[in-house]
């Protein structure tokens, strides 16, 4: 009887779920939608049967798969997306203003109506699962895959437990991966703006990176946007290289990290803390070796996701964090951005007069619950208010920064190197909210732009496609000093296309990249291809897969080879 029970229960969150969500209707939506729930009820029944002189056992079995159930409600209502592997290891620390946020009574309601017709169905369900009831639960077990296949479900499909199992297996074998040369574009045969005429151009400067938080490039007003919640950075992009199509390697700010630093992608489905074996002689251990002195100041925590095996032993002499910097004001996620500046600034002016400097600021203002002091310009009724306004506080940061070399004399003499470590969404597309997720623009198109006063007389905007993991090879470019060759990424001074490869794991398993005009994204786990035209559709809603099936299984070989070839890589390095 706690079957048939359990078959309603699962059902009833289901629809909670996907309420209020677009669902593809054909004659495969409702397998689509229901199979995974439909195979848990099947394990449920195997295990009463197999436990049937244990009832106190059934009842415990039954309590917990439930209760796991209800608290993924309200996650799944806000993610689209049952909890995984990885958000539960990021789920403490940091993240916990973000998870208060969502503990609200709309929330919290769902899941106890859940937890009440879970108590009171045993009691109306007094029998075993009905004959009818178990063939359905088989086929559409069966034909689960296929449906899903056939409808986009965007994984609104997930039982919860499924979810957290299956995610915590990883998605691809690397065993056999064959080598390549992946980024050569196969279909993109245009040379575009050639920026060779400014390698080596910086050599005697110091330099500057900032990896802003969470800042994708439409929300910009150099990108488009109105009002500029950055006008700082766009004032500094007036004597710069605007770069208008970078693409983040990755849609989370630590491996992401990783990928800027070391020039190499992270591979898929690994832990941040195997990447302190992974053998990297970064830019900032080059520059080191070069004579430059490096600092890394973050206004957040190096425990936050495991980024000390990404900073630690990379070649920085100095390397603070929200616990070395104090700060003015705390939040779970670090210190105040001013506080973080000031730091900078007393490193800066204990260095000997003409001694060259790398250093790196990794400001927090972006993140999510895009908590900001004060009140900003924008209207704070809604999220995408708060977060302009967080946008808007830390570029007064950039600017007081970038103000404070000039009052040094500093700023004639400096390379800024400025961009988003990735993007954030608002609902653009249907469940995409946050960055780790998806592989749409919102998540993965970043802002990056390389200034310098001085040097450049004024702006100038590439269209060509560049990756983030081309910045350090860029960087070294720019001061005439060859890159390691294991480097994977490649300069953007040159004039050569190339594509854009990045990758999400949080939930679904999705690869993709940009090439030229071309956006494609590949869903693993259900083999779906998505293909925009995004010079032409930049909201990307046209998919253009079926039209052009050779293009989109080159792709799709292209991308699981890469994507395997990476993760053996990494496990090797290991």
């Amino acid at each position: 009887m706690k079957s048939t029970s359990l078959a309603v229960v699962l059902l009833l969150a289901r629809a909670m779920i996907v309420a209020g969500h677009e669902v593809p209707l054909s004659m495969w939506t409702l397998i689509a939608y229901v199979w995974e729930d439909a195979a848990v009820v099947l394990a449920f029944a195997a295990l009463e049967f197999w436990l049937s002189r244990h009832p106190r056992l059934v009842w415990a079995a039954y309590a917990v798969v439930v209760a796991y159930v209800a608290i993924n409600i309200p996650v799944a209502r806000v993610l689209a997306t049952p909890l995984t592997w990885s958000m539960w290891r990021a789920a403490g620390g940091a993240l916990s203003d973000s998870i208060r946020l969502y503990l609200t009574w709309p929330y919290l309601s769902l899941a106890i109506s859940l937890l009440v017709v879970a108590l009171v169905a045993p009691r109306l369900f007094r029998r075993a699962l009905p004959r009818p009831l178990l063939a359905a639960l088989a086929v559409s077990t069966a034909l689960g895959p296929m449906a899903v296949a056939r409808v986009d479900t965007r994984g609104l499909e997930r039982n919860a437990w499924i979810a957290i199992i299956g995610t915590s297996i990883p998605r691809l074998h690397a065993a056999s991966a064959p080598t390549g040369v992946w980024h050569a574009s196969g279909f993109d045969r245009t040379r575009s703006e050639d920026l060779a005429r400014v390698a080596g151009t910086a050599v005697g400067r110091n330099i500057v990176l900032v990896s802003l938080e969470s800042t994708a490039a439409r929300y910009l007003g150099m990108y488009g946007a109105a009002p500029d919640p950055m006008p700082n950075l766009s004032a500094l992009a007036r004597t710069s290289v605007v770069f208008e199509n970078a693409y983040a390697a990755y849609p989370e700010s630590i491996k992401g990290l990783f990928s800027i630093l070391c020039s190499t992608y992270p591979a898929s489905d690994s832990d941040a803390a195997i990447y302190a074996r992974v053998p990297c002689r970064s830019m900032a251990a080059v520059l080191s070796e070069s004579g430059y002195r490096t600092a890394l100041f973050h206004s957040g925590r190096f425990m936050y996701l495991g980024m000390e095996a990404i900073v630690r032993r990379r070649g920085y002499d100095l390397l603070l964090d929200a616990g070395d910097i104090g700060g003015r004001r705390n939040s779970s996620f670090g210190v105040d951005e001013p506080s973080t500046v000031s730091r900078i600034l007393e490193w800066i002016d204990s260095i000997p007069r003409g001694q060259r400097f790398f250093v790196t600021y990794l400001p927090i203002a972006g993140h999510h619950p895009y908590d900001a002091p004060g009140s900003g310009p924008f209207p704070d009724a809604d999220e995408f208010g708060r977060y302009r306004n967080a946008l808007h506080y830390g570029d007064a940061s950039l600017g007081a920064l970038a103000r404070a070399l000039s009052e040094r004399g500093l700023d004639r003499n400096t390379v800024w190197i400025v961009f988003g470590d990735h993007g954030e969404a608002f609902g653009q597309h249907d469940g995409n909210y946050g960055h780790t997720f998806f592989l749409y623009d919102e998540n993965v198109h970043v802002p990056f732009i390389i200034a310098a006063p001085g040097l450049f007389a004024g702006q100038t905007r590439i269209r060509r496609v560049v990756s983030l993991v081309d910045t350090a090879p860029t960087v070294l470019d720019l001061f005439g000093i060859r890159p390691p060759d294991a480097y994977q990424g490649h300069s953007m001074l040159s004039a050569e296309p190339r594509m854009a490869f990045f990758f999400a794991d949080y939930s679904l398993g999705l690869l993709g990249l940009r090439d030229g005009s071309l956006k494609f994204i590949y869903e693993r786990d259900a083999r779906r291809s998505k293909l925009y035209d995004v010079d032409k559709d930049p909201r990307e809603t046209v998919d253009l897969s079926n039209q052009q099936p050779a293009q989109t299984e080159w792709y799709i070989q292209n991308l699981r080879n890469w994507s395997a070839a990476q993760t053996r890589l990494i496990e090797r390095d290991r």
